[in-house]
């Protein structure tokens, strides 16, 4: 009788217990927007050799690549590519490993 007892006491506490359901995190992913590539001027890089890296890199004619060259030489800065997020962070490694300042930044939202 004992062995009846505990039985129906632990089914009985089983029934009280209360769990709440799973539920998972939802993320929001929204639309995935461009990203800005943005090289820095430097006192290091000679104005030939950015031409060169943009050349090589994005394959621009020798014009594109010296547009954007004169860019960062005058402005201080130069974007040169959007793009997602992680082909943004790809340009920005390879250009790191050119020896070039480069950086990402969202677009600007008002523009």
């Amino acid at each position: 009788m004992s062995l009846l007892r505990t039985a129906a006491g632990a089914r009985g506490a089983a029934r009280r217990t209360r769990t709440a359901p799973v539920t998972e995190a939802q993320t929001d992913v929204g639309p995935a927007f461009p990203w800005n590539v943005v090289v820095w001027d430097d006192p290091v890089n000679l104005m030939s050799y950015v031409v060169y890296v943009f050349q090589k890199l994005f394959g621009w004619n020798v014009e594109k690549a010296t547009k954007h060259m004169l860019e960062v030489h005058t402005q201080g800065r130069s974007v040169v590519a959007s793009a997602g997020r992680e082909q943004a962070e790809y340009w920005v490694t390879r250009l790191h490993g050119y020896g070039l300042q480069a950086t990402l930044e969202r677009p600007d939202a008002s523009g």
